[in-house]
């Protein structure tokens, strides 16, 4: 089972592409599905949901596309995540507490909560702005 799904881990790809660009640069769907291998069907989709919550503008027109509308540093990885999927957790007691009815007596729940706690910390401070940052330092490596 993946935490982080297929989707919105296509998702997030296209909205690192899109904070790691000119404040005011737009870039058509297609580009963005090439760029970032994925369908062009679902890449509009993923756009289409980006657009409604704000996080994303659409632009018409020759020059048109997609650009972010909000600062990359305003917007948290969790946010994008939490849009696209939903909460993540980590294992369904942490989420619904009758789906274990060991729960309160187990040795292994609060590891996990713990996990989960560090996990929902990362998500809700690592900024846009910090992926692209991290993009281009590895692509300086390369």
């Amino acid at each position: 089972m993946d935490v982080i799904r297929r989707n919105t881990d296509y998702g997030l790809r296209a909205m690192i592409n899109l904070a790691g660009r000119a404040p005011r640069e737009a870039v058509s769907a297609k580009v963005l599905a090439q760029q970032e291998e994925v369908s062009y069907q679902l890449i509009c989709k993923l756009l289409q949901k980006l657009q409604r919550a704000g996080y994303i503008k659409s632009l018409m027109g020759p020059s048109g596309g997609y650009r972010m509308a909000k600062l990359p540093s305003e917007v948290t990885l969790g946010e994008i995540v939490d849009l696209l999927q939903g909460p993540v957790k980590i294992n369904r007691c942490l989420s619904d507490e009758e789906a274990c009815s060991r729960q309160h007596t187990c040795v292994v729940s609060e590891s996990l909560k713990k996990i989960q706690r560090d996990l929902e910390k990362y998500m809700t401070t690592v900024t846009l702005e910090q992926l692209v940052n991290e993009k281009k330092s590895q692509a300086k490596k390369s």
